[in-house]
């Protein structure tokens, strides 16, 4: 589900979970697992397998497993988000292709976001779900005054469009991905890594404090949504058309 190689102290995470890495409850969970295995690397590259970094949630699973999946995929999907988000070492994404959707969220969790093709954006309004509150906190601090347009026009941006908005910091040739990773997350690792994580701390303080707020009063609505027979249907629609182009 998750392929750990080990780069001179430099540890990096492949999504390997199905032909477009989807978001289930199984891989939301072993994420922070595989982030606390590396929690003694100097640095962590997280990309994904084949030609997508993640499409997202696995919207069939929400379908298929209804209210009582939900229940236990949204509150993975939060921790997943903030051990990432939190992750005191350097971690840079390495995008290997398409990251929508939640695959977007996770890959604005990291610290860069290097991307040599495919598109990158936020997808949820048209598949008919809202965001729950970490996921756009986490998306709030990557590109500020921009995430109003991602989220209410629930478009893709190739990676030329995501550098001048700071969703993506580097665009390089996909043979060149991983390599330049590595280059950027050595130079991160340059700093003392107790000042590194120190600063981490202070630039990411208002974010979760803004998370520890709203979370409660917003995500149980977010919840009852997700959970909806309505959205059940809506999902089952998009899911169609999807399946038509």
């Amino acid at each position: 589900m998750i392929d750990t190689a080990d780069h001179d102290g430099i540890i990096v995470l492949t999504l390997r979970h199905g032909p477009v890495n989807a978001l289930d409850l199984e891989l939301l969970t072993a994420l922070p697992e595989a982030l606390a295995d590396a929690a003694d690397s100097r640095g962590v590259v997280l990309t994904g397998s084949g030609r997508t970094f993640s499409a997202g949630v696995d919207l069939k699973r929400i379908v298929e497993g209804g209210p009582r999946y939900v229940e236990a995929f949204l509150p993975a999907l939060h921790r997943a988000t903030l051990a990432l988000f939190g992750h005191p070492k350097p971690v840079v994404a390495a995008l290997n292709g398409h990251a929508l959707a939640g695959g977007c969220v996770l890959a604005a969790a990291c610290d860069l976001r290097l991307m040599c093709g495919g598109t990158i954006g936020l997808t949820e309004l048209a598949a008919g779900v809202p965001f729950p509150t970490a996921c756009l906190e986490v998306m709030r601090h990557a590109v500020g005054p921009a995430l109003d347009t991602m989220v209410l026009g629930a478009g893709r941006r190739t990676p030329e469009e995501a550098v001048p908005i700071g969703l993506v910091h580097e665009i390089v040739e996909p043979d060149r991905l991983l390599p330049a990773a590595l280059r950027r997350t050595e130079e991160l690792c340059s700093a003392p890594p107790e000042v590194y994580a120190l600063s981490k701390r202070q630039l990411h303080r208002p974010v979760l404090r803004r998370i520890a707020a709203a979370a409660p009063l917003e995500d149980p609505e977010v919840a009852t949504v997700w959970s909806a027979e309505r959205t059940a249907r809506i999902l089952r629609g998009y899911l169609s058309s999807l399946r038509r182009t």
